[in-house]
Order: structure tokens, then sequence, then C-alpha cells
């Protein structure tokens, strides 16, 4: 193994490296100054206070996780690593979802940290969130294509997370011609996901089972999807049965998608779009006195950072009030957050508080996460972004 240069842990973070936390933040280093003369994203071998290994990973002195691990055994990092990850991954995710639409690498959770894979048939896409991942690049990619022989790659690297780790913002191409719209297949139906410009990586797989969920409830029932992006939940509604679904999204180009899948699925005649700020367009449909079987609303992250936590729950709160107000007695309501600064708990505390606002009663009937190929790493919280809360309303 090619030696490395070392960086110590403080003897209070010692175990929790062993027993799989991937992360070492700045301010549980040992102090050297020679830390900063280590070139961003550069391999390190981690060491306890003896000086003893304890583990491998990358090293970048710009962000406050200083450190991310990569393996506690004593193995290269090289191409042949990276293979192992990605099989095993690979192998796992075909047996859970069946078809090639998935998430394949999820950062941490897959031993990857800094790496996210969405696979769109035999198109990659791929998010690379930190400097030791990017300066790994040739070797993962070797990997990955060897594995998968993708026809194109692309590489959705224009997340504002890159510029705290001194990275830059860019979409490239690196296989194959560029191509506006790719079809997936997620729950039995066609989407259509725009890899170049569509949010994230072009489609939210997490959301996949909460999407079955809501269409097992959907049949001869009428629906509408606030921030319905390009359809995930309302077209597979209207493949199971639902009578009539409304998408609303204030992005001309997802509710285009979110029709064009329509079309796709044959589902077109029962479905409509409204085009406009979410939050307007609720007040204007209650005020209209409209009200629907199963209301659903999963919006943008309204806490991004700690200091947003009060607000952005009072944001949930705020969708959550003037969702509940268009559900029909005895229907359903499903509030979802992406937000991982914004706990279980307090999450659920403000849909709860919102309906309650609302002057309406709900009973909990299930509280969701992301599908299965997003797992969460059993030593971070923040893995556990994705929370949903399904709600019967009563009265």
């Amino acid at each position: 193994m090619t030696q490395l240069v070392s960086i110590r842990v403080k003897k209070s973070v010692e175990e929790a490296v062993r027993k799989g936390m991937p992360w070492v933040y700045a301010g549980e280093l040992v102090d050297s100054s020679e830390l900063l003369l280590i070139p961003s994203g550069s391999l390190v071998t981690v060491e306890n206070p003896k000086g003893q290994r304890i583990a491998t990973g990358y090293f970048n002195h710009r962000s406050q996780i200083a450190c991310r691990i990569l393996t506690l055994l004593p193995e290269p990092v090289n191409v042949a690593f990276f293979a192992r990850r990605f099989r095993k991954a690979l192998e796992m995710r075909d047996r859970l979802i069946g078809v090639p639409y998935y998430r394949l690498i999820h950062s941490e959770t897959d031993g990857l940290p800094g790496l996210l894979v969405d696979r769109f048939g035999d198109i990659i896409v791929i998010q690379v969130g930190t400097a030791g991942m990017e300066q790994l690049q040739p070797l993962w990619l070797e990997a990955l294509e060897t594995l998968l022989q993708p026809k194109a790659i692309v590489l959705r690297n224009d997340t504002a997370s890159r510029l705290l780790e001194g990275l830059v913002k860019e979409v490239t191409w690196l296989k194959g011609e560029p191509v506006r719209l790719v079809e997936l297949t997620e729950n039995g139906c066609t989407y259509f996901a725009d890899l170049e410009h569509g949010q994230k990586t072009g489609w939210f797989y997490d959301q996949r089972d909460n999407r079955k969920l809501i269409a097992n409830l959907a049949k001869g029932k009428t629906l509408i999807d606030i921030f319905s992006h390009s359809g995930g939940f309302g077209i597979v509604a209207a493949v199971q049965g639902a009578k009539e679904v409304t998408m609303v999204d204030s992005s001309a180009l997802a509710l285009e998608l979110a029709m064009k899948a329509a079309q796709r699925n044959g589902v077109a005649e029962r479905c409509k779009v409204l085009q406009g700020d979410a939050f307007a367009v609720m007040e204007r449909l209650a005020k209209d006195g409209q009200a629907f079987d199963i209301v659903l609303a999963d919006p943008p992250a309204f806490v991004k950072s700690k200091k947003d936590i009060a607000s952005g729950l009072k944001g949930y709160e705020k969708v959550s009030r003037l969702a509940a107000a268009l559900v029909a007695t005895g229907g359903h309501l499903f509030v979802a957050s992406c937000s991982h600064h914004a706990g279980r708990s307090a999450f659920n505390k403000a849909v709860l508080d919102g309906v309650a606002k609302a002057g309406r009663k709900a009973e909990i009937v299930k509280q969701t996460g992301a599908s299965g190929d997003h797992p969460r790493h059993p030593s971070l919280a923040q893995n556990e972004y994705l929370k949903g809360i399904l709600l019967k309303i009563t009265s």
C-alpha cells in the first residue's frame, strides 16, 4: 500500500471511527500546522493519538468535515476497491428494485462518501460533492465503466455544496451525446427526466415507495399533488385508477414532463396541471370550495441549514394548514420533508399543528422515509433526510 500522509484524531473520536462513523470534523483532529499543507482531497491515513492506523480516508482543510472515511481495512484505494463497492451496491439494488432505474450509490451508506450515482437504464448521472471524491474520479470512473458499460455518463456537479469544498459548479457529459430527456420506469409507469436541467439528478427516486403507497389509495378517488415536479405521484395514481389527478408546480418544464408522462401512460384524460405558486394555488382552491379525496404536498427543503430550522418548520406548518383545508372529510393528507435538519418529531408536530390550525382533525396512518435504494447510514442521523407522514382527515 502506498505511503500516505497521516492525520491524527483525538482519543475521544477514535472509538467512533472504529465503529463506523464516516466523518471526522476539523475540531476532532490533533492540532498541527502541517494540516494546512495537505492538498485538498488528498488520501490520508487516519491515526489515533499514539500513531496507530485506524482508517484510510480523504482530507480537506477547507471543510468542517475535514476527513471522510473510506475504509477501516489496510487496503489500497484503487480501481479494484471501487469495483468491489459498486458490485455490492449493484447486486443489492437489482434485487430490491428489479429494473435498472434507481440510486446505485448513496454516498456514505455505500462506503463512498461524496459520491451519488443514479441509474437511468444505460445512462448514468453522477454528483460529486467533495474534493476527495473528485480527486479519485479516474479510479471510480474506470470501475463504473467496466461494471456497467453505460451508453452515456453525465456529471451533475451543479450543487451549491461543492463551493464549500473549493470546487466549481458545472454540468459535463463525460460520455455519449447529450440528450434533453430520458425515459425511466418506476412502479410500472413510464416517466421522463431532464438530466441536465431537472432538479438534483433529474428524478427523485427516493419517493418511489411513497408514490406506490399513495397510488394504492387512489382508485376511484380525486387527488391533488402540490409541488408535483414532473408527476411522480400523480401519474402512478392515475394509472392505479384515480378518478382525477391535478398536479401543481411553479415550473412549466416540470408540468410539461408530467403531462408527457400522462400521455405516455394513457391517462392524460384524467390528469390536469396548474402552474403557479403552490401557496397561492392552495388558497385559491380553498376559497373556491374545492376538495379532494387525497392531497399530498412534497415541498422543496425549507430547512437548508440549522439557522433555518424555526422558519422552515413554520413553512411546513403553513403547507399543512393550507393542504388540510383541501381534504374532503374521510380523505387522506400526505406531507413530506427532504430537510435533514428538521427532525422527524419536529416535522410531525409542524404538520399536525398546521392541520389543527386548519380546523381539521386527523389520525396518523403511517410514517415513511426514503425508498430502499437510499439506505441510511447507522452513524449519520443526517441520512434520514426524507420524512413523510400520511394522515386520515376525520373531520
